[in-house]
This record gives C-alpha cells, sequence and structure tokens, in this order.
C-alpha cells in the first residue's frame, strides 16, 4: 500500500496527529460554500478549473490546521509539502513554534510497482477507508468493512493517471529531496512487502534516530 496507508499505521502506532491535504481537499469539497475558508474556496477553484493549486493556497489551508503540530504526540504530515516552496513555510512555521521534525520518510518502490499498486486502490466513498483488490481487500466485494459504503476507483487511480501524476511528482519532488536531504532529515524506506513489512521497516530506521529526535514507537 501507499504512502497514505503508511501514514495511518504510524499515526495508530505512534498516538500522532495525521495532517493529509489530499482529506483536507476532498473535505474542501464537501462543504457548503459558507463552510469553506477563503482558503479553501480558492483551491477549489483551481482544481475545478483543471490547474494545479498554487504553494500559496496549499499553505494557507495546512496553517489553518497549525493547531496538529501541536499535538502532545507529534505530527504526521501526509502529502505534505510537495514542493521546495511548500517545504520552506513548514520550516519557517516550524522554528517559529519551536519545533523539529524527526525525519522526512521517503518509500522508494520501482515505477511499474508504483502503477500496479495505485491502480489497485478502492476507496470508500463515505469514510475514506482506503482498500486494494489484491494486497488488501475488503471482506465483502465493493463493500468497506468499516462502514459498509461502496468502494470505488478514485479518476487519480487509473493507470494512465498515475503515469502522467508521477512525471509531474518526479519534476516537482527532486529539489524537495535535495534539500532534506541537505538538511540529514531524509530517511529512505524500501517500500516492497506488505503494509506490516514497511511500517516495521520504517519503525526500525526510526529507533535509530539519535535520542530526543524521535520517541520509541513502542508507545501503544
Amino acid at each position: 500500500m501507499g504512502k497514505g496507508t503508511q501514514a495511518e499505521l504510524l499515526t495508530e502506532r505512534l498516538d500522532a496527529c495525521h495532517l493529509s491535504t489530499g482529506d483536507v481537499f476532498r473535505a474542501a469539497g464537501k462543504r457548503r460554500d459558507c463552510d469553506q475558508s477563503p482558503a479553501m474556496k480558492a483551491a477549489l477553484e483551481y482544481m475545478r478549473s483543471g490547474e494545479l493549486v498554487p504553494d500559496s493556497t496549499v499553505w494557507e489551508m495546512v496553517r489553518e490546521r497549525s493547531h496538529c503540530l501541536l499535538h502532545c504526540g507529534g505530527f504526521i504530515l501526509d502529502g505534505f509539502p510537495r514542493t521546495l516552496g511548500q517545504a520552506i513555510s513548514l520550516k519557517d512555521l516550524l522554528e517559529k513554534e519551536k519545533l523539529s521534525l524527526s525525519a522526512v520518510l521517503n518509500y522508494e518502490l520501482p515505477l511499474d510497482e508504483i502503477v500496479q499498486r495505485l491502480s489497485g486502490r478502492r476507496t470508500c466513498e463515505k469514510c475514506k477507508s482506503v482498500f486494494h483488490v489484491t494486497e488488501r481487500p475488503s471482506k465483502g466485494k465493493g463493500v468497506c468493512d468499516r462502514c459498509g459504503g461502496r468502494l470505488f476507483q478514485r479518476e487519480d487511480d487509473r493507470p494512465e493517471s498515475i503515469t502522467v501524476r508521477l512525471e509531474a511528482y518526479e519534476r516537482s519532488t527532486a529539489p524537495l529531496i535535495q534539500f532534506y536531504k541537505n538538511l540529514g532529515l531524509l530517511m529512505p524506506i524500501v517500500a516492497q512487502g506488505s503494509p506490516d513489512e514497511i511500517l516495521a521497516r520504517t519503525i526500525e530506521k526510526m529507533d535509530k534516530l539519535p535520542v530526543g529526535k524521535y520517541q520509541s514507537a513502542d508507545k501503544r
């Protein structure tokens, strides 16, 4: 499974706050106009016109949820930052709040496996739980195990969409990866195997971080 699944597993394991920009965007689209912040409205306009949401708007949406960063169990950012500009904004905010990142996890997987994994994802239309047709199937075909909602394949999980997304991702994240590598925060993780195997690999690496940068994962 992908980074979203790992973020969920880490969130549960560490009792951390999970801030997913993908969830933020999807939630914004379901709110009434009167309940949307100016940043949400701006983001939705860009998305409806097929344009990329600019860094400034993404940052405003994240900043509106900055209370997550102060969670006593720490925080896990999922899908953010995606660009160098977003990373710099995050760094400035964390320094202002006297917070720091323990690590930046970079899950690595061959291209063909990425396409196979993402195209097999199915998402619940109600609770947004994610399943996989082969790796993590639901007990009832096409039905969510958690809430009974209908499972569907998102448009951006179709193979042709995935290829386009990955090309754009590589272009935008190359400077980002170098940025965190220079800060000594980048932690590459081999993303092959089951979700639990990848989680164990992640926890093993995080447990080797210097004392003070990360509390042991054994908090359950």
